[in-house]
């Protein structure tokens, strides 16, 4: 299967699938553009299958643009959300858009990709500007989307800010005079404006693609730092590893197919033997995709001695002087709680163990000994030096 048709097999819809051949076939360069807000400075592996079709068009020969939405944070994308995000500073954008660059070239090629922030044209509007741009779309266009029509429909809040969201994503494709836009499903509708917009400024329109969104370690909602049910690019192999075994049973073949490239005869495979073994089989993919493959057995081997209750040979360590602490202070300076109140709490649900005993008793003087392992749940450790 050539590099298109694999593209095309991925994609969950293509406006148009005969512009796409036509832009193909014209042997130009072609400008791929993926837009990215940093209201938080993470990236996972639901961005993953968006950034390795990029990467797919990279090998082709094309020209990738992603577009780090700086300016388009301060609203937040209103993209399937039934009340009006909290705004942003441009300075707090601008801070988790630092990490971007680095994380998104785990998948694509640094030296053939593009980064540009759309504050450099956005920013720059005037008020006339705006107005003629919200000329160029209806208020009727505008509530079809169903998020919009529905908090509408229901008396919730709506913004006028957020009514202008699509129009801004949309001028960043005029901006770039993009080829291809690809995104998330969710991100369809704005997707789809940038393509009208074209029209309208004179540019042949971009040609859409729509990508699986990856649902989160909850088996329920889209993958989501905001829900904490996400696999971060730049986790630790370890926690790679962890997070790959709580992978619900019934979607891990999603995370096969989305999130990684292995042909479907293997995965095929992989998911017709032991299901533990596939999850193992899954953290290993995802540590060699973006770590050291070394990495992988050490991870392993780490989760292992952690779920058999032994206590891993490589963890932090706390320098503590005195030789008694009341167990919740204990708690709080080895970093394992931000405040006694929390300690207290977290010994009350019993997952405070020191030396692999649970500790009850929130007044607990405890000897501070050289060696002396402090534990929280199944995978937080400090051992105490003198």
């Amino acid at each position: 299967m050539d590099k298109l048709e694999l593209i095309k097999r991925k994609a969950v819809q293509i406006f148009s699938e005969e512009d796409l051949e036509k832009k193909i076939k014209s042997g130009k360069k072609l400008v791929i553009k993926l837009g990215a807000d940093p209201s938080r400075p993470d990236l996972h592996i639901g961005h993953s299958v968006v950034l390795r079709v990029l990467r797919q068009f990279q090998n082709m020969g094309h020209e990738v643009v992603f577009i780090v939405g700086d300016f388009t944070a301060m609203i937040g994308d209103p993209s399937g959300k039934s009340k009006t995000r909290p705004s942003l500073t441009f300075e707090q954008t601008k801070k988790s858009a630092e990490t971007y660059l680095e994380q998104a070239t785990k998948i694509l090629d640094k030296d053939k990709t593009r980064i540009a922030y759309n504050s450099e044209w956005l920013s720059k509007m005037t008020f006339e500007d705006v107005i003629k741009l919200a000329g160029k779309y209806t208020v009727a266009r505008i509530m079809e989307r169903d998020d919009f029509k529905n908090r509408f429909e229901n008396n919730l809040p709506l913004s006028m800010h957020e009514l202008l969201y699509p129009l801004m994503q949309g001028y960043d494709s005029v901006a770039l005079n993009a080829d291809i836009e690809i995104g998330g499903t969710d991100q369809t509708f704005n997707l789809l404006v940038g393509r009208e917009l074209q029209r309208n400024y004179d540019q042949e329109p971009q040609v859409v693609m729509t990508f699986p969104l990856l649902v989160g370690l909850d088996g329920k909602e889209k993958m989501s730092k905001s829900l904490d049910n996400y696999i971060g690019l730049s986790e630790t192999p370890f926690k790679k590893f962890e997070k790959s075994m709580k992978i619900p049973d019934n979607v891990l073949r999603q995370y096969f197919e989305l999130a990684t490239d292995l042909p479907t005869e293997e995965i095929d495979q992989i998911m017709s033997g032991d299901i533990r073994d596939a999850h193992v089989r899954f953290a290993k993919e995802l540590i060699n995709m973006y770590d050291d493959p070394k990495d992988f057995e050490l991870a392993k081997n780490k989760y292992k001695e952690i779920a058999s209750g032994e206590i891993p040979e490589d963890i932090p360590t706390c320098r503590i002087s005195e030789n008694k602490l009341n167990i919740c202070e204990l708690l709080v300076r080895v970093g394992l709680a931000n405040s006694k109140g929390e300690a207290k709490r977290m010994i009350a649900g019993n997952g405070v163990k020191i030396d692999l005993q649970i500790q009850k008793e929130v007044q607990a003087e405890i000897d501070i000994v050289e060696g002396k392992v402090v534990q929280f749940g199944k995978n937080k450790f400090v051992k105490i030096i003198k």
